[in-house]
């Protein structure tokens, strides 16, 4: 009964953690001049975040599976955070849920295709989190308002000219904020994720003691 408590009381503290990572990493939608800078640094947190809750839930219970429900609780509970900012008079757009639920299933499914290894869940797993969340984050780029657009049709009222936003150049793949996010994402989440799985033995032993 202790054991699955406090497996239960870890995933919530972690989701609730990431919702506030969330907020406090990634208002990239604002930063017009910075977004890409913003995204890479928002899909990196989030991937780790991301790696270290679902494979330490993933492990204590066993269940490919479970690594998505985890994400979906993110989910749920950053949703409920944007509501409440936007009840408050924040613009929609403030908050950008990231788009975990897809990498969460690419965990579960090495999980379940190499027969429960936790080895191959850090390594591979670990990897595709780290390579696919930019990707899939992408996502919100493409659905919100365009900060630029934004920027032009609701300028202040005491902004000199000089201070008119500029259209940032974007540049090839190299310089993408999916691939600069995809690198050192694919590469820190690995341990990120072998710290999600020996957080359970010091979960056990913890208990045990």
């Amino acid at each position: 009964w202790l054991r699955r408590t406090t497996h239960y009381l870890f995933i919530v503290v972690v989701a609730v953690n990431s919702t506030l990572l969330t907020i406090n990493a990634g208002d990239y939608i604002f930063y017009t001049d910075w977004a890409w800078t913003s995204f890479v640094v928002f899909s990196i947190s989030q991937s780790t975040m991301l790696a270290v809750g679902a494979v330490y839930y993933l492990l204590s219970t066993g269940v490919p599976g479970t690594a998505t429900y985890y994400a979906t609780m993110m989910t749920i509970y950053t949703w409920v955070a944007k509501g409440a900012w936007f009840a408050l008079g924040y613009p929609y757009d403030f908050i950008a849920v990231p788009v975990w639920i897809p990498s969460a299933m690419l965990l579960d499914l090495t999980y379940w295709a190499t027969r429960r290894n936790k080895h191959m869940l850090i390594l591979v797993g670990g990897t595709l989190v780290g390579l696919s969340l930019p990707l899939f984050n992408m996502i919100n780029l493409l659905l919100v308002r365009d900060p630029l657009e934004v920027a032009f049709k609701y300028p202040r009222p005491t902004l000199p000219p000089y201070m008119t936003p500029i259209e940032p150049q974007v540049g090839k793949f190299y310089n993408s904020p999916v691939a600069l996010g995809s690198g050192p994402g694919a590469v820190l989440t690995v341990p990120i994720a072998a710290l999600g799985a020996k957080l359970n033995t010091w979960t056990y032993r913890w208990m045990a003691a």
